[in-house]
C-alpha cells in the first residue's frame, strides 16, 4: 500500500497505525501553528526575492498561508490527529488548498531546520510573558514591602529567631531574585534569538537564499553560523528550562515561607479566602494549597529541565527523532511557571500582615543579643568578651523567664560595669532596625533604596 506522507518515496509499505500514533507529534506541537505559518512566510519571500520561485506562486502560497491562519484562529480548520506534525499539517493543508505551488514550499528548506526555527520563536514569545508575569509579581511585592517597610519581624538562621528585621526587608530580598531571574531569561534569549532557517536537514543548501533576509523579517538578530549546530542545538531550551527552574525555587522558598508564616504556630500572615482551601472533614482548617502546589509543582519544573539534558546527553549530530522529544518538556516547563507566577501575584496583594503577633515573636528569642554585645564594643570592650558577658546574660534571662529588656540595670552592672540606662536604648527592637544602614540592611534608607532598585528593573 503506497504512503500518502510527504516524506513517501523511499520506503515500499506504509508505517503501522501504531507506529504513525508513537511517531506523531502534532497533539502537542500544534501549538507553534503560527510560528510555522510565519516562518514560511518569510521562507516564501525569501524564495521569491532570490528568483528561485515565481510570484504567482509566491503570492498563492502567502495567500493560502494566511487563510489557513485564519482558520485556524477561527476553528474552522481543526489540527488532523492522523498527521505526524505541524509541519506536515500545514504543508499539507496548503498542498490541498493551492495545488503544486504548495509543494514548492519546502524548497531548500527541510523539517530539521523548520522545527527548530519554530520553536526559538514560540520561546521568545513565551519568555516575554513570564517576564511581564515576574515584573508583575515583584511589584506586588515592592509594594506590600513599602507598606510594610518599618513591621517589626524576627529574622532566622536555622530556622532559629536570629536578629530584627522588618517584614519589608524579607520581601524585598525575594525581589532581588526575581531581578535575577529577569536577567537570566533576558540573556539566554539572547543568545537563541538567531535564526536556523536555511541550515536545511544539516548541511545547507545548493540554492542561492538569502538566510539573512528571513532572519530580519522573522526578528533575530543573526543567522546560525554552523548548518550542524543550527538543527541540533537545544541549548537555549536547556537553558531557559534552567531559569525558570530557579525561578520556581525561590518561589518555592517564598511558597515555604507563606506557608509556615500563616500556621498557627507563627501566624505572621493570612492569606485571602481566594488563594487558600479547607478540609473535607476538619471544618477549621484554612489551607494554604495554592502556596503548596507552587511548591510541589517546582520539581515538576526540575524534571522538565532533567528530561532536556538527559535526552540530549548522548546524541551525535546532526537531528535526530530523539529531539521530538524537546517539545513537552520545555513547553511544561513555560506552561507551569506561568501558572505559579500568575497566582502568586495576587496571592502577596492579598494576604493580611499580623504585625502584632510579628512583633510578639521578635521580642523572644533575644534577637537584639548582638546589639547588646556591639553596646560594649561602644564602650570600648573586645567583641568576644562583650559576646560571652552577653551569653550570660540571655542564660541568666532563660533562667529567669525574662527578656533582655526587661533585665535591671543592676544584673547587667553585675556581668560589667560598662553597662549603664543607655543599654535599654541600644537593644530597643526599632533602634536596632534603624541603626543597620549599612548597604543592605533593615535600616530605612536601606529599604528606600532597595525599592527603588527594584521598581526601576521593572520599568526599564
Amino acid at each position: 500500500m503506497p504512503s500518502d506522507k510527504l516524506w513517501a518515496g523511499r520506503s515500499q509499505k506504509a508505517t503501522s497505525a501504531e507506529a504513525d500514533d508513537f511517531n506523531s507529534s502534532l497533539h502537542f506541537d500544534r501549538r507553534l501553528y503560527k510560528y510555522d505559518i510565519a516562518g514560511s512566510t518569510a521562507h516564501a519571500e525569501m524564495l521569491l526575492k532570490q528568483g528561485i520561485i515565481s510570484s504567482s506562486d509566491a503570492a498563492a502560497i502567502k495567500d493560502g498561508l494566511k487563510t489557513i491562519l485564519d482558520d485556524i484562529n477561527s476553528g474552522a480548520l481543526t489540527f488532523d490527529n492522523g498527521g505526524e506534525d505541524i509541519h506536515m499539517f500545514i504543508e499539507s493543508e496548503l498542498t490541498a488548498r493551492i495545488g503544486e505551488a504548495g509543494k514548492k514550499l519546502h524548497t531548500a528548506r527541510s523539517r530539521n531546520d523548520q522545527v527548530a526555527l519554530d520553536i526559538r520563536m514560540y520561546l521568545r514569545d513565551e519568555c516575554r510573558e513570564i517576564d511581564a508575569l515576574i515584573c508583575t509579581l515583584i511589584a506586588a511585592l515592592a509594594d506590600k514591602a513599602e507598606e510594610h517597610a518599618e513591621t517589626v519581624m524576627p529574622g532566622y538562621t536555622h530556622l532559629q529567631r536570629a536578629q530584627p528585621i522588618t517584614f519589608g526587608h524579607q520581601l524585598l530580598a525575594y525581589a532581588m531574585m526575581l531581578c535575577r531571574d529577569r536577567s537570566r531569561l533576558s540573556d539566554a534569549v539572547k543568545r537563541m534569538n538567531y535564526s536556523p532557517l536555511g541550515c536545511c536537514a544539516l548541511a545547507g543548501t545548493t540554492y542561492p537564499i538569502d538566510r539573512e533576509f528571513t532572519a530580519e523579517k522573522l526578528g533575530f538578530d543573526g543567522v546560525c553560523l554552523n548548518s550542524l549546530d543550527g538543527v541540533s542545538d537545544r541549548d537555549y531550551a536547556v537553558e531557559i528550562a534552567s531559569a525558570l527552574s530557579i525561578c520556581m525555587m525561590h518561589l518555592s522558598r517564598l511558597a515555604e515561607e507563606m506557608i509556615l508564616w500563616s500556621s498557627w504556630e507563627f501566624s505572621f500572615i493570612e492569606l485571602d479566602d481566594a488563594y487558600t482551601t479547607g478540609s473535607s472533614i476538619m471544618p477549621q482548617k484554612k489551607n494554604s494549597d495554592m502556596a503548596e502546589l507552587v511548591r510541589g509543582k517546582t520539581g515538576r519544573v526540575y524534571g522538565d529541565l532533567t528530561a532536556l539534558l538527559t535526552m540530549l546527553k548522548g546524541l551525535p549530530l546532526a537531528y535526530n527523532k530523539d529531539m521530538q522529544e524537546d517539545k513537552e518538556a520545555i513547553f511544561d516547563a513555560v506552561d507551569t511557571t506561568k501558572k505559579c507566577l500568575s497566582i502568586f501575584a495576587p496571592m502577596i496583594s492579598t494576604m493580611k500582615v499580623k504585625k502584632e503577633n510579628m512583633y510578639r515573636a521578635a521580642k523572644k528569642g533575644f534577637i537584639n543579643a548582638t546589639d547588646c554585645a556591639d553596646y560594649l564594643v561602644g564602650k570600648g570592650m573586645a567583641f568576644r568578651s562583650a559576646y560571652k558577658i552577653t551569653g550570660e546574660l540571655v542564660a541568666y534571662c532563660i533562667d529567669n523567664d525574662t527578656t533582655l529588656d526587661m533585665l535591671p540595670i543592676d544584673v547587667y552592672k553585675s556581668k560589667s560595669e560598662l553597662f549603664d540606662d543607655g543599654i535599654y536604648d541600644a537593644i530597643k527592637l526599632e533602634n536596632c532596625i534603624a541603626r543597620r544602614g549599612s548597604v543592605g540592611g533593615c535600616g530605612k534608607a536601606s529599604i528606600d533604596a532597595q525599592l527603588e532598585f527594584v521598581r526601576k528593573n521593572i520599568s526599564g
